[in-house]
């Protein structure tokens, strides 16, 4: 009954991951997107790499707080989803508004704390995306929890990219700022530590 639920949890993942995707094409291809559809391609990619990204990080916290493992099956999938909309944002960028130009899109790449900010979270979640797999596991043993913590860093450069977007401060930025901070909160070893005695409690 619990595989079979874990199974069902993980296909509705699965097709939630691909509706903003979907979406996004569908609105693309028919011209929906507005006046500036490139600039839509790249926000919305961008947008929806961020939540899923923050999304992955929940089931370690829901361990910590209620020592139920259950959405633990589902935190690498929406690791990966992360990185396809995360170099989907940087695909849209590279070739719908320079079209692989390197003359000008390698100094666009590197311009400023947003570009970096953002080049630096995606290389990460290709390290990370890379080493997910099961022989990658074995071969990293305990070093791969370690590494995987770096999905930490990679979302908070993610959110400081997506505030740094924005000459003003923003509601949407701080917003997931705002909710990514518990869930950093919670990885400090001395919270979490606090947690599993409440728990046990």
């Amino acid at each position: 009954m619990r595989s079979q639920k874990t199974l069902w949890l993980k296909i509705a993942v699965h097709a939630a991951a691909w509706v903003p995707f979907v979406v996004l094409a569908w609105g693309y291809w028919r011209g929906g997107l507005g006046p500036d559809p490139t600039g839509e391609v790249i926000r919305r990619t961008g947008r929806v790499a961020i939540v899923l990204l923050i999304l992955s990080l929940v089931p370690t916290a829901v361990k910590l707080l209620t020592g139920s493992g259950a959405l633990i099956k589902v935190r690498r999938i929406l690791g990966l989803y992360a990185f396809m909309y995360a170099a989907l944002h940087l695909l849209g960028f590279a070739w719908l508004d320079y079209g692989f130009d390197l003359r000008f899109l390698l100094p666009a790449l590197v311009d400023g704390r947003r570009a970096l900010a953002g080049l630096i979270a995606l290389v990460v979640l290709l390290l990370l995306a890379i080493t997910s797999t099961g022989g990658w596991i074995r071969r990293l043993g305990k070093n791969w929890k370690r590494l995987h913590r770096l999905t930490y860093l990679a979302s908070v450069l993610a959110v400081l990219h997506y505030a740094w977007s924005f000459k003003e401060l923003r509601a949407a930025p701080v917003v997931a700022g705002a909710a990514l901070l518990p869930l950093l909160v919670a990885r400090v070893p001395p919270v979490a530590g606090l947690l599993a005695r409440w728990r046990r409690r």
